[in-house]
């Protein structure tokens, strides 16, 4: 290490204050989790409410979904690496958590390789395409994953219990769909189908939570209230969803999701188990040296831009 070098460590109390500013920085990372798991359970706001075993509880969830990010991380690394091209689809029930475990799964992800597809409705000229046509455009390239928020199963679900498409597109679409996953397959595109369930009692209970809770109103359509109101509707079609679309090139897996975060760690951890996926090896990072110029000067910031340091 060049001891002229003005950014190197000069000192032993240097150094340590370097590794207290790198381990607040990976606690406040993991704050992130803490704030999610508070929006996700009104009854974690305060410390007390809490017995020794749900703190044990707590902290094994934690280290475990830790564990299993660090595994994706690997994961990504390899699909990189070896150029694999893999489609996610998340499917279940509105308030069954698929949001959730999508969270945890790209949290600590590069988004140029793991991204998140969550389209809106089809838009009129949408409706005229060729019915799987908007979504094609985003299936990955090589060293690509992509998660779909719900897919082009919306088809067998909402479009079949709402009215929104014919009898014909709806037979149409069962004798498309397995051909087009085959038709990925062959193109080297993995295809992995989660459906998250959750009981009539639980689904209740999330959707009572999100109306008395002002910070997930927002998740509650119109659309959403209504397919509560069509549970046995939506349980029928969902049967016959996965009775004609279970196919060995793309097929279904059931996660059970009344408990959110055993479902988070179920999914990650099956997720793993689909791909041979293994550490790639990465040459040692080293930081370089800053340049530094005598006729630099860094120029003062206007305070009209400035943004107000209220915290």
């Amino acid at each position: 290490m060049n001891p002229n070098d003005r950014d190197a460590p000069d000192s032993a109390e240097a150094h340590q204050r370097m590794m207290q500013r790198m381990q607040a920085d990976l606690i406040d990372s993991y704050d992130e989790e803490l704030e999610m798991e508070i929006d996700d359970r009104a009854d974690t706001l305060a410390e007390g409410c809490f017995t020794p075993e749900q703190r044990q509880q707590r902290r094994a969830y934690f280290q475990e979904l830790f564990r299993l990010q660090g595994e994706l991380v690997k994961l990504q690394d390899w699909v990189v690496e070896t150029r694999h091209k893999a489609v996610i689809i998340f499917e279940g029930r509105d308030a069954a958590g698929k949001g959730g475990v999508i969270k945890r799964i790209t949290q600590r992800l590069n988004p140029r390789v793991c991204r998140v597809a969550a389209l809106p409705a089809p838009n009129d000229r949408e409706r005229t395409q060729w019915y799987f046509q908007r979504y094609v455009s985003h299936l990955p390239a090589g060293g690509e994953i992509v998660l779909f928020d719900r897919s082009w199963y919306n088809r067998a679900g909402v479009e079949r219990v709402m009215g929104f498409c014919s009898d014909d597109e709806y037979e149409e679409f069962f004798r498309s769909v397995p051909e087009f996953e085959k038709m990925l397959a062959r193109a080297g595109i993995q295809v992995i189908k989660y459906w998250f369930s959750i009981s009539d009692d639980e689904q209740h209970t999330r959707f009572l939570g999100r109306i008395h809770d002002p910070l997930k109103q927002w998740k509650l359509s119109p659309m959403d209230l209504e397919s509560r109101r069509r549970w046995e509707d939506y349980t029928r079609a969902k049967e016959v969803m996965m009775e004609r679309t279970h196919i060995p090139e793309a097929p279904w897996w059931v996660v059970q999701a009344d408990d959110k975060k055993k479902a988070r760690l179920n999914c990650m951890n099956h997720l793993l188990s689909q791909m041979p996926y293994h550490e790639v090896p990465h040459a040692p990072v080293v930081l370089p040296s800053r340049e530094r110029h005598e006729d630099y000067a860094r120029q003062p910031v206007p305070e009209q831009m400035l943004v107000p340091e209220l915290y």
